[in-house]
């Protein structure tokens, strides 16, 4: 019973180490996603803070002619 009891604990000890390996895969998709969200979430701020500017000019240079 020795040997089936020390490959039981090695099978068991690889299936959580693998379970660790797909857990931290997972984590870092996860970050990587929200990595690009956020990004596109900045992108699409400064797009919008870029259209206000050029509007608020053109608004001003409408008033001054």
């Amino acid at each position: 019973m020795g040997l089936m009891d020390t490959a039981a604990d090695a099978a068991d000890a690889t299936g959580k180490k693998i379970g660790e390996m797909v857990d931290d895969t997972k984590e870092r998709v996860s970050d990587k996603v929200d990595e690009l969200q956020a990004d596109a979430a900045v992108k699409k701020a400064e797009a919008e803070r870029d259209a206000v500017h050029a509007k608020n000019e053109h608004k001003e240079n409408m008033r001054e002619d």
